[in-house]
């Protein structure tokens, strides 16, 4: 991944804009931000499994703009944390999940500057955070683990583009990031206190769609997940080869984008049937769970119903 923020041209969201109202035979819009368990479908667009006339990636800075533009309907769906999935629900969006797209398994981190060795000395300090996304929920247990509260701290929101950035300034004692930008940093000397692998299950990112796309858009999303399966198969198959074309997105050489992979778990298609499929489905009791974290933590308004989320229909059959 490039260093650099990426700017979303004028032109680009006038385009994004001027398609919100098109008729359904229109591309099928998904946006992401930058993260190593969204670069398969990336892979898709670069192997040409996802026809553009059908399927258009939309590349966001940070997830903060995603969660704005599915909430406007500009987008359709979006590659997303089960938490801001949970958000855009709980504020009158209704969202179905077509994939599990992956669970972060150390990917997500706090990350702080030399001298600051122990979670406790976060008291004090200022710490860099989307506060909108995923970095919240991250925030919040990193506290517990701590023994302290949001009051213990200064909180700096901060998009995702902006990480490396401020830290780099100065502006942050600590920031709550992922990667791409948690191997930046540690490259530039930051430290580890925290990562996603001591909360097994509770970042989980993925494919979301508003839900009159499943009716609207039906065959692009099936040509979605069944592009994405593909681009797993050929990750599994050619891990050098995909590796060399996914990583340039992220700025990361081929085989750091490998490294980045082992902070994740994969889900393949029989373990999506597990979370979306049937009367025991995992992805309802968890999103439950999580709500009542978040609702439990002030991290969320409102309520969403957590039974109808999955949406196993554009599973392959294969």
């Amino acid at each position: 991944m490039s260093l650099r923020p990426w700017p979303v041209s004028l032109l680009w969201l006038v385009l994004l804009i001027g398609l919100s109202g098109c008729t359904p035979e229109s591309p099928l819009r998904i946006g992401t931000n930058r993260w190593p368990g969204y670069e398969p479908l990336y892979l898709a667009r670069a192997q040409g499994w996802l026809p553009p006339q059908q399927v258009r990636l939309v590349e966001l800075p940070s997830s903060t703009e995603v969660l704005q533009y599915l909430n406007t309907g500009t987008l359709e769906g979006g590659g997303l944390t089960l938490d801001e999935t949970l958000r855009l629900c709980a504020q009158g969006v209704p969202m179905k999940v077509v994939l599990i797209l992956d669970i972060s398994n150390g990917g997500d981190a706090l990350l702080a500057r030399p001298g600051i060795e122990s979670l406790g000395q976060l008291r004090g300090r200022r710490i860099g955070v989307e506060s909108s996304a995923v970095g919240a929920v991250m925030l919040q247990v990193v506290l517990e683990a701590a023994g302290l509260t949001a009051a213990d701290i200064e909180m700096v929101p901060l998009t995702a583009d902006q990480h490396l950035s401020a830290y780099l300034r100065g502006d942050v004692d600590a920031v709550v990031t992922f990667e791409p930008m948690r191997s930046q940093l540690i490259a530039q000397g930051a430290r580890l206190l925290f990562d996603s692998s001591r909360v097994p299950g509770l970042i989980i990112d993925v494919l979301a769609v508003r839900a009159p796309t499943v009716r609207s858009h039906r065959r692009a999303l099936n040509r979605l997940t069944a592009g994405y399966f593909l681009a797993r198969r050929f990750m599994a198959e050619h891990p050098q080869q995909s590796a060399a074309i996914m990583a340039p997105r992220l700025g990361l050489s081929p085989e750091g984008f490998l490294r980045t992979l082992e902070g994740l778990k994969l889900p393949g298609l029989e373990e999506n049937r597990r979370w979306l499929q049937g009367p025991h489905a995992q992805l309802p009791a968890i999103a439950a769970k999580l709500q009542e974290i978040m609702q439990q933590n002030g991290l969320l308004e409102g309520h969403c119903n957590t039974q109808t989320l999955a949406e196993p229909a554009f599973l392959p059959s294969g």
